[in-house]
């Protein structure tokens, strides 16, 4: 990131899933931009605390950082693909309704709530942009390989919304970008443990960095796309 290029100088930085890999390694590299005078790394165990299953957490949050200041940059780097409780399907037969409801819950509708409390707060002039990491295998034109029902299916919700929210956005904020990332394959604890080898993989400072990169490279008519971290278009 330079020194927040692309954006109005100060204003509030907010990323969701600070504490996570990405989320963290997003948070450093904007600080450390000086571009916003407020960066915001939230996440349940911040304070505010930011818990993407508890709605009024999600909207005192949003209320917080617009008294900060305008909301230039909100990024939501959460994502759940597997827990003690739930592993990737390779087959129907294990699919789980207690798994996709909690796919659903962190990959999708806990966003959709982000977006639902924050797009509103947007500066009504001026670049702002709202970007949410997806995934590649959210992709249905992409799909190939098959399985990963719950994580597939939840990231491709969550870029529907993106797209619909992106339509309504631009009526009244012509300059603001409501976008989805895929960040590639980055070496965390949500895709370690599926790594293939000789797969290029990314460590959380170089992914974060070019994802900034990338959404600084946005115009506001590509607001509602889906685009990988080096600004590549992906496929629906």
């Amino acid at each position: 990131m330079t020194g927040g290029a692309g954006f109005p100088r100060g204003g509030v930085a907010m990323v969701v899933g600070a504490d996570g890999g990405i989320g963290s390694a997003l948070t450093r590299a904007i600080q450390a931009s000086g571009g916003f005078d407020r960066v915001l790394g939230l996440s349940r165990r911040s304070q505010p605390s930011l818990d993407l299953e508890d709605e009024r957490s999600i909207e005192a949050a949003a209320r917080l950082a617009a008294s900060l200041g305008d909301i230039r940059l909100c990024i939501v780097a959460t994502g759940v693909l597997h827990s003690e409780a739930m592993r990737p399907e390779k087959a129907l037969r294990e699919i789980d309704p207690a798994a996709l409801a909690k796919s659903f819950a962190v990959n999708a509708t806990g966003p959709a709530l982000v977006m639902k409390h924050v797009l509103p707060m947007l500066p009504r002039e001026g670049r702002s942009v709202f970007a949410v990491l997806s995934a590649k295998v959210g992709s249905i034109g992409d799909n190939r390989l098959g399985g990963w029902y719950a994580y597939r299916a939840s990231k491709a919700a969550l870029n529907q919304f993106v797209r619909t929210a992106a339509i309504e956005l631009a009526r009244r904020k012509p300059e603001a970008l409501c976008v989805a990332i895929h960040p590639g394959t980055v070496d965390t604890g949500l895709s370690s443990p599926f790594a293939r080898s000789g797969l290029a993989i990314a460590g959380p400072d170089t992914a974060a960095t070019a994802i900034l990169a990338c959404l600084e490279g946005l115009s506001p008519g590509e607001s509602g796309g889906f685009f990988d971290r080096s600004g590549e278009r992906l496929p629906w």
